[in-house]
């Protein structure tokens, strides 16, 4: 979408995927766009109903959560769009770990047995469960790669007080126990996520998207227990089997290295697999909505007036 221009709009931020507008420094409206982002690069090709899959699950998570604690979220008045509170956002990243996977996983094999400060267990393969999920949290880069950080460190440097880390901490332990819920529902494992918070006053907030397939992993449970015996690769849900074409046809964000051409029926493909995520995960069929940008942004306008 070409970008608008909302009554009361005090800011505009573009991000990799999402277009954010402020109004009257209060409310935030979130366009998930088509847009597809893999080693921090912007794909010249949009992917179709990839903001409309997004979108939802995430609206379907916050509102399976809002029991745990506030969210920002207010409204959903077009499939890719969501309304909801401004917060003073916290500049840490809460990732947590179930599985030693991913980052967690290198960093095992490179011989190291601290991450963010937590200790990890001796004699573990990937793709173990740890003992209990592990919180291993991030900053929050203006620009470049997020740094792992520790608890300590983030208490010393003021990114949170003790205080709020001590409600961060069990915010995010309580989230990651329903989304495991959720998925295993769902014949599912919740691997790693993270989480988002922000302020509004004293009053702490869950912020952005939570359990959507571009922010966490999920393996399949059917199988887990064998293949882990044998060594076996994990069947995950993600958007890896992009970056592993991206892999395939050398490209991995490096200088020097061109996107390799997406044809139209590898976009294709990519639309009906993230489909397949939002069917998988949320355990019904996905309805795309086909809305001109007039239709959105009306809709968008018609709720502003109301929220406000």
């Amino acid at each position: 979408m070409k970008s608008l221009q909302f009554p009361q709009q005090t800011n505009f931020y573009k991000g990799k995927v999402r277009d954010v507008y402020t109004i009257d420094d209060q409310w935030l409206v979130m366009i998930a766009s088509d847009r597809i982002s893999a080693f921090d690069v912007i794909l010249p090709r949009p992917i179709p109903y990839k903001g409309q899959v997004l979108n939802q699950i995430a609206a379907y998570m916050l509102q399976a959560t809002r029991d745990i604690c506030a969210n920002w979220l207010v409204s959903v008045p077009a499939p890719n769009v969501s309304i909801g509170k401004k917060c003073v956002p916290f500049k840490i990243e809460m990732v947590v770990r179930g599985n030693l996977t991913g980052h967690a996983w290198r960093t095992y094999a490179s011989g190291k047995r601290e991450l963010c400060g937590v200790v990890l267990p001796e004699g573990m393969k990937e793709n173990d469960y740890f003992p209990t999920p592990i919180i291993t949290p991030s900053t929050k880069a203006e620009a470049g790669h997020d740094e792992d950080i520790s608890k300590e460190q983030i208490i010393a440097t003021g990114l949170a007080t003790a205080e709020d880390w001590a409600i961060l901490e069990d915010y995010t332990r309580k989230l990651f126990a329903r989304g495991k819920e959720i998925a295993a529902k769902q014949g599912l494992i919740l691997v790693d996520t993270k989480y988002e918070f922000g302020k509004i006053g004293d009053t702490i907030y869950l912020m952005d998207e939570i359990h959507t397939p571009d922010s966490s992993r999920y393996f399949y449970a059917d199988g887990f227990e064998e293949r882990q015996k044998t060594g076996e690769r994990q069947k995950q849900l993600s958007k890896e089997f992009v970056r592993e074409w991206l892999i395939a046809n050398n490209f991995m964000g490096k200088e020097g290295q061109t996107v390799p051409e997406m044809s139209d029926e590898w976009i294709n493909t990519i639309s009906k697999r993230y489909i397949e995520l939002y069917e998988k995960v949320i355990g019904s069929s996905f309805k795309p909505e086909d809305l001109s940008e007039e239709e959105t942004y009306s809709r968008i306008v018609k709720e502003l007036e109301k929220v406000k």
